[in-house]
């Protein structure tokens, strides 16, 4: 048996029955390329708390959520390649399969990369999901090059201030070369987007095609949103250069007019960092592959961790706190659980 945080009911998080302190059975050997991780560390991100919003829906086992985490190896499937028992690996997982707010964990090798070996568990549960997001929509959506080719082109990151934007204004200046324009609204935001390595900073509260026009930057060759694709959906369409590429990670809740950018034969791309995994796609391991040069990144002291608090112990009391601040909607970074009573 093991520790683990999940829910029956799906309510709101001020709902203590919410997120509950359960006992379950710990996964049984693993098959295939599966590794069993012991969790020492897990972060949380807005998938967690859509998918444990209010609907009428119930579980009749408790459901454990939670799509990143730091641990070690403590066993694996006869098909592993990559890994041994005490390797550090931190991942986001497959959002299909049981999560990692739990003591123990079954992952597919092909998407958990190795930890970063300068950080603690804590900081390195702060990065997979983002930087897998983040990486995959600058460099595979977006099809910008990871290998400075692109150097001088300009990014425009909606939302930079949050995990994902914190890692994408890294991997954009550091590993691409761009000239960052973040969004932030508020001086602790501000100033979070320029210690990432932001070059300049708009308000996102205002529209943001009229913002650029006013650092003298009307349009921009990428343009990353992370907040209210919809409701920037004309600004973006506007800001955008002929034959300029929008990624987005926000559903919309209204239609959308594509059509803003056939003139301008500009395209758009969705990311969703759990297809990979949701399919068992051919190039799986690409999630792989990509952790582990983020890994180097940080050790190398190219990029950063993105951890901004760290709380102790996971427990479901924490978690509430966590999807809570979330939901409130002025995250800065990453918030980490660390260690189990």
């Amino acid at each position: 048996m093991m520790k683990a945080v999940g829910l029956y009911q799906y309510l709101p998080i001020e709902n203590e029955q919410s997120l509950l302190d359960v006992i379950i059975d710990k996964p049984e050997a693993p098959q295939g390329h599966d590794l069993l991780v012991e969790i020492k560390a897990i972060s949380v991100n807005p998938v967690d708390t859509k998918i444990r919003a209010p609907k009428e829906q119930t579980e009749t086992a408790p459901r454990v959520l939670g799509w990143d985490a730091a641990g070690e190896v403590v066993a694996t499937g006869p098909d592993v390649e990559h890994y041994k028992v005490g390797d550090r690996v931190y991942y986001a997982g497959d959002i299909t399969r049981a999560g990692s707010n739990s003591e123990f964990q079954l992952v597919d090798e092909r998407i958990v990369g190795k930890m970063p070996s300068s950080l603690d568990f804590a900081q390195a549960a702060a990065l997979p999901l983002t930087s897998i997001t983040a990486w995959e929509a600058l460099f595979d959506r977006m099809g910008i090059s990871a290998e400075g080719l692109d150097a001088g082109k300009s990014l425009l990151i909606i939302g930079a201030a949050g995990g994902v934007g914190s890692i994408a204004t890294q991997l954009a200046k550091q590993i691409a070369k761009l000239n960052v324009i973040a969004t932030a609204s508020r001086p602790d935001t501000v100033d979070w987007v320029k210690t990432m390595g932001a070059d300049q900073v708009i308000n996102h509260r205002n529209a943001i095609d009229e913002e650029l026009k006013a650092i003298n930057t009307p349009q921009v060759d990428y343009i990353l949103c992370l907040n209210a694709t919809d409701q920037h959906w004309s600004a973006m369409a506007n800001a955008i250069a002929p034959q300029g590429h929008i990624c987005s990670i926000v559903e919309t809740e209204q239609p959308v007019n594509l059509g803003l950018l056939k003139s301008k034969s500009a395209s758009f791309s969705w990311e969703f960092m759990f297809t990979r995994a949701m399919f068992q796609t051919a190039d799986m391991i690409e999630q792989q592959t990509l952790l582990n040069k983020v890994a180097d990144g940080i050790d190398l002291g190219i990029l950063q961790g993105t951890m901004k608090e760290v709380l102790m112990p996971i427990s479901a009391e924490n978690l509430r706190k966590i999807h809570a601040f979330l939901e409130s909607g002025h995250a800065i970074g990453k918030v980490v659980l660390a260690g189990w009573d």
